[in-house]
């Protein structure tokens, strides 16, 4: 995840260079790329009543989920770390680089 918000922020930057004049195309293929890379593939049987369906898609979206809102609350909370501390010779693709270290390292991982 934190990759491919690394990537967004690359194509916002060529946006706001006039680099790239379609970047809500690449944007939302940004997106797609994310949920792809995210969430699980759900099977539902056909004869499944409306309450099996609702219970298979919460407990195959649950743990995705709170991964990805707590990947987003990470990021978000080193950005504005850097941010606040007065760093200007960091930018913010370096802050999600060195942060996605951190995480492959599993310095985030539950016992660390």
């Amino acid at each position: 995840m934190i990759g491919i918000l690394t990537e967004a922020e690359e194509i916002r930057r060529a946006a706001e260079a006039g680099e790239d004049e379609d970047n809500s195309e690449l944007g939302s293929s940004v997106v797609t790329q994310m949920l792809n890379e995210m969430l699980p593939s759900i099977s539902v049987p056909a004869d499944a009543t409306p309450q099996e369906v609702a219970r298979v898609v919460a407990r195959a979206l649950g743990p995705a989920l709170q991964t990805m809102i707590a990947g987003f609350t990470l990021a978000y909370s080193s950005l504005a770390m850097a941010h606040d501390s007065g760093q200007t010779d960091i930018s913010s693709a370096e802050v999600l680089q060195t942060l996605a270290f951190q995480v492959e390292a599993g310095l985030f991982d539950e016992g660390h």
